[in-house]
């Protein structure tokens, strides 16, 4: 087969690295080369609607404009390489530089600082084990790759074998782990990556890699196991410590301690809200920050606030997000007889954990005697990205400083890419998966995040409270099973201090939760028990604009039209655990039509022509 007709084969065609005489000869080159990565974190978009704020719209959490066909059977199709996770550009060109350094630094072959040196390759380990994170958490197994590679076409094969997902995963922490050992405790300048940032990168693959192993084991989604779609490309597969067992209890042990370095030594900031509208830099530069994206206007100012102040922003937290978060008295809404329920969202609000109350427009119309307390009705009749398809709007990242909210590139608010409230949360959750009680830091870290939440601190209350049947949350259950209730609530405390930040659905993956989505219906805003009169007729029509009251009294936006394919709601498939690979990659590595591909094909999706999954596969 000819080479020139694949589209990318691990980008095996040679790159354009500059000259090599001229480049890559001090330490601002090196600055220079590693700088693009930046663009690997999420962000707000620039002059166009989307960014973190919506990057939920992919779970539980929040709704978009329209059903996500992740959730559904049919529509997602294995796809181009262009259109797929399987891309290993970032990586070729970072192992470049990489091994470039290696060779050129003791060499002398670079001038500049030693300091400087160091961490500029600190931040090329980093970004590569960035990448490979990408590849673990939406492929599972894939190739470890070290070097530029060249043309050879048996090299090549050889080089795309996919390797067992718990080998990618020690691997990645290795990269980390060099890279904190190169990197600066304190950045050369502002908004570049520290020792805390690997260190909490390190934690969050360790906390990943060890609930996928523990909740997926025994399956085709883990190795180890007759079962694994890569048992007969390792037949001689054994873990390091001898069973699943051990090896998800050592990345629990490599998640605790990493955490712990980062936790032990920063704060929290107090006002939660200020976090995500910080346009000074002032709240970035605080400890609980550690690492952050600015805006500047001119360059690559955001369109966030524009969009969520001026419209409903194409997003809207569901009734299940917003019924998780806890009363002031730490219970949840249906064990706390002061909550006075949600048939008006001012009354919802009321005595909430300030996480919700900071993160949701209050809408509806309350008068107390001639004053109206509350006055908004939220944009339930506009559609796509103009409207709220679920009538809870976010008030999260929403800066009211004059101007902001101008054009689509009028934004400057900062975003935090890594905070130290998620390396308390890995603790927590780390701990009492690996130990099953809470030891250790775990009554420091979780106090304090309930502190800053407004909520009491006595999580033993909430946990005795705590009844899993009546929790509107997937994440009660892990493998169509109950998890305990402290296990749960650890569980929760994630979910409400991440809303709207796009970590969700990742963690729904990783728990095997979402075998729990069963004819699953979205729903948002309580609209027909009483915020209904707030709109004209014209505004609200039932099959138009809104579900029929006699559905639900919550607004159900997917099942507004009888012909919509999640009509009967979401049923996730289990094939969309992990995403396909391409079926080009695969053919291309076979030889004579054969079977023989290194490259396997995830579970239940084809391998040799395009197309959804085959959802009879049995991937238990």
């Amino acid at each position: 087969m000819s080479l020139v007709s694949c589209e990318d084969f691990l980008q095996r065609e040679p790159l354009d690295f500059g000259n090599d005489q001229a480049f890559l000869k001090n330490v601002d080159d090196m600055r220079n080369y590693t700088n693009g990565y930046y663009s690997l974190f999420p962000s707000m978009r620039s002059g166009f609607w989307g960014g973190v704020y919506a990057d939920d719209n992919n779970s539980d959490n929040q709704a978009g404009p329209s059903a996500n066909q992740l959730f559904y059977r049919g529509d997602k199709y294995t796809p181009l390489v262009k259109d797929s996770h399987w891309k290993f550009d970032h990586i070729r060109n970072l192992n470049y530089f990489i091994n470039r350094m290696k060779a050129d630094v003791p060499a002398g072959k670079v001038s500049g600082s030693p300091d400087l040196i160091n961490h500029y390759l600190g931040e090329a380990y980093f970004f590569k084990a960035y990448e490979y994170f990408r590849l673990l958490s939406n492929l599972g197994d894939v190739p470890i790759i070290d070097d530029v590679l060249s043309e050879d076409y048996d090299g090549l094969i050889a080089a795309s074998k996919r390797m067992p997902r718990n080998e990618v995963a020690r691997y990645i922490l290795g990269l980390l782990d060099q890279s904190k050992l190169l990197l600066m405790e304190k950045a050369p300048e502002s908004g570049r990556l520290t020792k805390d940032a690997a260190l909490l990168m390190k934690a969050r693959v360790a906390l990943f890699e060890a609930t996928w192993e523990k909740y997926h084991q025994g399956t085709t989604f883990a190795p180890g196991n007759p079962k694994w779609v890569g048992a007969a490309s390792h037949p001689n597969f054994a873990f390091a410590g001898g069973s699943i067992q051990s090896e998800y209890n050592y990345f629990f042990e490599q998640a605790i301690a990493a955490a712990d370095s980062v936790a032990s030594k920063r704060s929290l900031f107090a006002d939660y809200a200020s976090l995500f509208n910080d346009t000074k830099g002032t709240v970035m530069a605080s400890p609980e920050v550690i690492l952050a994206r600015y805006y500047l206007q001119g360059v690559n100012a955001h369109s966030a606030t524009h969009y969520l102040q001026r419209t409903g922003a194409g997003t809207g937290l569901t009734r299940a997000m917003v019924e998780t978060f806890l009363t002031k008295s730490g219970l949840p809404v249906y064990a706390d007889n002061t909550y006075q329920g949600d048939s008006l969202m001012y009354l919802m609000l009321q005595n909430r954990d300030i996480r919700l109350t900071s993160s949701v427009k209050p809408g509806g119309l309350v008068v107390n005697g001639t004053d109206t307390i509350v006055n908004y009705k939220p944009l339930i009749y506009s559609s796509g990205n103009q409207g709220t398809p679920t009538g809870y709007e976010l008030k999260k990242w929403i800066s009211y400083e004059a101007g902001q909210d101008a054009t689509p590139t009028s934004g400057t608010s900062a975003t935090p890419v890594f905070r130290v409230a998620e390396a308390y949360l890995i603790y927590l959750e780390a701990y009492y998966e690996r130990y099953g009680q809470l030891g250790g830091n775990c009554d420091t870290y979780w106090k304090a995040l309930r502190t800053r939440a407004g909520v009491s601190t006595d999580y033993q209350a909430t946990i005795a409270a705590t009844d899993l049947n009546l929790e509107n949350d997937l994440a009660t259950k892990s493998r169509g099973t109950f998890v305990d209730a402290t296990l749960y609530n650890i569980r929760r405390e994630r979910r409400c201090e991440f809303v709207a930040e796009g970590m969700r659905l990742m963690d729904l993956k990783r728990w095997r939760s979402l075998d729990h989505m069963l004819n699953y219906q979205v729903e948002g805003i309580n609209l027909w028990a009483d915020i209904y009169r707030l709109y004209s007729a014209d505004q609200i029509k039932v099959g138009q604009t809104v579900s029929s009251s006699s559905l639900s009294t919550y607004l159900r936006p997917y099942q507004i039209v009888s012909t919509s394919i999640v009509y009967d709601g979401y049923t996730f498939p289990k094939p969309h655990y992990l995403e396909p690979v391409p079926v080009s990659e695969i053919i291309m590595t076979s030889t004579n039509g054969q079977d023989n591909s290194p490259i396997y094909q995830n579970p239940g999706w084809p391998a040799k022509i395009s197309g959804p999954a085959d959802y009879n596969f049995d991937c238990d």
